[in-house]
Order: C-alpha cells, then structure tokens, then sequence
C-alpha cells in the first residue's frame, strides 16, 4: 500500500502544554508531541509549527494564516489529508473559518486536548492519532472540515465546546456525531448535505458579538455605534426575539446599511420569525435583520467577517446565512 501524504500543522494548546510541579500549564519550549509521533504505517507525516499559541491567543488573522499554509502547500506537494492540533477553546472557530473558506476534496481535520501532554489520563496523544487516521480516510473526502475528539467525528458546522474540562467536552447539540474512530478503523453514519465555500484574502472588518438578556436595553448598541462597526451578531432570546429596549439603536444600525445577524442563545433549534410583537422575531424581521441557519454567535460572527469581505448587499448576506 503507497504511503499517504498527510499534512500536520501545529498551532499549540493544551496538546503541545506540560503541567509543571504546582498544577499550572503552559507552553514549554518544545512540543512535546514532536517526540512522540515517530512512524505511523503506511503514513508519510509533513510536520510544520506554524505557530505555539494558547487558543484564547488565536485570532481569525492566524485562522487566514492556516488556511493559506494548507493552500500553499498543495501546490508543492501532493496531499491525501491535513491534520491542525488546536487549543480546544477557540478550535471551534477555526475549524468553521476552515471549513467556510477552504474548497477541498481532502480530509481536513482540528483536533486538541483537555489535558496537558505529562497529566495523568493525558488525550492529546490519542486523539491526534485518531485524527490522522480520518484524515487518511478516503471516507472522509468531501465532508468538509472535521473535529476529532474522544472517538468522535464531528462538522466544524455543528461541533462546540459544551464543558470547561471534560474529555467529552465536544458535542454537536441536535445532531451529534457524524462518525467513530476505534481500533478496527473509521466509520461514518452520516453526511453534510449543504456547504458553500467563501473566498476571503483579508480580514479588516469590525464585527462584534453579544448575547441578549432579560431587561437589556441599548446602551452597549449606542457604544458599538459609535465604533467602525461593519456587523453585528445578537444572540437572541428563545427563537429569535430581544428586548425592546434594545430597538431604538439597533433601528440606526439597520437603516445605515450594516448587517444585524441573530441567532439564539439558545444550544437547540434555528430562529425564526414567529412573534408579531415589539421585539418579537417576526417584527426584526420585517426591520432587516438577518436570521442565521442554526450558527451559534462566535461562528456567526466567522461568517460574517468572511461575508464582509466580498458583499456588503444585506440580500447576498441573508442568502450566505441561509446555508
């Protein structure tokens, strides 16, 4: 069997951490994976550090930065697959910027850890290996961008960080997995159906993300306003409905033309324009605002920012939200 060509990319995180004598992890000087993944048969891993950041350091300019590596390297060499380890807090939005960005039949696959490389029960080492063994897979052409994590195979689409410090942590709500990793190989049992990839060579827009609560009004609105705010994500209450408190500012954001996208604070469910009252979602509908296909905020906000950089027509934003 010819060797497959599979493309590791390092970004840091807890994989690449080690916890020191008074339980406080961090990034050393080396990755400790370097060392730990040696051969693997019948697979030829390209290995580069494209950076050694804690996730919360990641910012959607490293996220462009992934994405162009990925690309540069397919025009130099030949790739069955890509592998990127992660720091798990931000894994997600990297894993949709990929996803929403990269127009690839090869398996692309994040993956990470909940526990430092030296820490009892460590999953870093697994789950990278079980990472590989997707992206080898030729199963797992065409799905898209791919998490695997604790045997699971997950949409970058669907896929979020549901707890602080389980090994289980990532979970796709109302969906679930997609497939399983275990000894005897890889298996999927289901499919993404809707994808469309957004081209995107810059990231200069000021999107901003908050999430709506009981009796807000607009005081933050009037301080985002006075911003160079280009779009703004709400996750809203239950369905897709906010306070109306909150009206009077976001009128003025909505008649100058930047895009307001809602999704719900909610983990479950789409919104949709339902309520006919003040606030409700069928009247912030009929104000303009963009209702999003399930996203949850910070991937709304991805997609956004991508959106932004090509169309400014709140109609093709609606219709790229729609997906």
């Amino acid at each position: 069997m010819k060797a497959k060509n599979i493309l590791l990319i390092h970004t840091g995180g807890t994989i690449s951490m080690q916890e020191n004598e008074s339980g406080e992890v961090k990034p050393g000087d080396k990755n400790p994976l370097v060392d730990h993944i040696k051969e693997i048969p019948n697979i030829n891993l390209i290995t580069s550090e494209l950076f050694h950041l804690p996730s919360p350091h990641i910012t959607p300019l490293n996220m462009l930065d992934i994405k162009n590596h990925i690309e540069a390297t397919l025009t130099s060499q030949q790739l069955n697959g890509v592998v990127i380890t992660h720091g798990t807090d931000t894994l997600e939005e990297t894993a949709y910027f990929l996803d929403v960005t990269l127009s690839l039949d090869i398996p692309v696959v994040l993956t990470g850890a909940m526990r430092s490389s030296n820490e009892l029960g460590s999953d870093g080492l697994y789950n990278l290996l079980s990472a590989i063994k997707v992206a080898s897979s030729e199963h797992a052409k065409s799905m898209g961008v791919l998490v695997v994590m604790n045997d699971e195979i997950h949409t970058a689409k669907n896929v979020t960080k549901t707890h602080t410090s389980n090994v289980a942590t990532f979970q796709s709500p109302q969906y679930g997995p997609i497939g399983i990793v275990n000894k005897g190989g890889v298996s999927f049992h289901h499919k993404p159906v809707l994808h469309r990839s957004l081209k995107v060579k810059n990231l200069n827009k000021n999107v901003f993300l908050i999430k709506a609560y009981a009796g807000m009004d607009d005081q933050i609105i009037n301080a985002l306003d006075q911003l160079n705010l280009n779009g703004l994500v709400i996750e809203a209450l239950g369905q897709g409905n906010l306070p109306p408190m909150m009206l009077p500012s976001l009128r003025k954001i909505v008649k100058k033309g930047i895009p307001i996208v809602l999704v719900s604070r909610c983990f479950n469910g789409i919104v949709q324009d339902v309520y006919g009252y003040e606030g409700g979602g069928r009247h912030l509908k009929e104000l303009g605002f963009i209702f999003s296909n399930g996203l949850n905020g910070q991937k709304a906000r991805i997609k956004l920012m991508i959106a932004l950089e090509t169309t400014t027509a709140l109609d093709e934003i609606e219709e790229i939200f729609a997906l």
